[in-house]
């Protein structure tokens, strides 16, 4: 089975204060396949983020390429990354970025009205996600009026309801309790497992790690997979 999500020898420089420049990823490789949860793990600070925007087309790599379901991000103008990304990738923080002058209906409603679907339509497949997500009773909330967890579900509901080839997740469960944690994982090990949706998630969460298909470790600026999560300094 080819990978659906392929980075070359991906190199990410930034100038410091001083001129100095810093190297924070230093040649990586990277393959997603369809339907396979991944782990990246590593101390803060290692550049997992900054992983994570290259793969999400967010930030463009000093050197090296980038390719999803084909598309290669070097091609691609302004307007083709932000298609692909509003087409075929769905992006969780650990913070929600819910827009909160709008109804949980509405937040997730909005990638699908930037990307021309309906009024109607949207509102449907809105309703059918958030419900999948346990808040079919709380679409008409604002952000304030959600509980931490549900508030992150809604960020996640949001992120799925274009059916994303790939869902990208930076610490998606840092801020929740252990039972939302627990709920949250469930849902990204669901979409794997049921829609073969490819789930790469950025976690120092070493149990949710220790489920994963694979576990990748970032360690300066070099990525490596490791056996287990014990193998993790």
């Amino acid at each position: 089975m080819n990978a659906l999500l392929v980075g070359r020898a991906i190199r990410r420089v930034f100038a410091g204060g001083d001129g100095q420049l810093l190297e924070i990823l230093c040649g990586i490789d990277i393959e997603v396949r369809r339907g396979e949860f991944v782990a990246i793990v590593g101390a803060s600070g290692a550049g997992k983020s900054t992983l994570l925007h290259l793969l999400g087309a967010l930030d463009s790599p000093t050197t090296g390429d980038i390719w999803l379901d084909g598309s290669r991000y070097a091609d691609l103008d302004p307007r083709g990354a932000a298609d692909l990304r509003n087409r075929k990738l769905g992006f969780v923080f650990q913070f929600h970025h819910l827009l909160r002058e709008f109804s949980a209906l509405e937040n997730v409603m909005m990638p699908l009205l930037i990307g021309g679907s309906s009024p109607r339509k949207a509102r449907s497949r809105a309703e059918e996600v958030l419900s999948e997500v346990g808040l079919a009773g709380r679409m008409s909330h604002r952000p304030a009026e959600l509980s931490g967890g549900e508030q992150q579900r809604c960020a996640v509901a949001r992120a799925l309801v274009h059916d994303p080839s790939v869902v990208l997740a930076d610490e998606p469960s840092g801020n929740l309790d252990h039972a939302n944690a627990e709920r949250l994982h469930e849902i990204f090990f669901r979409l794997a497992r049921e829609y073969e949706t490819a789930v790469v998630v950025v976690t120092h969460n070493r149990q949710l790690a220790s489920r994963a298909d694979r576990v990748l470790l970032l360690e300066d600026g070099r990525l490596t997979s490791v056996s287990s999560v014990e193998a993790i300094p």
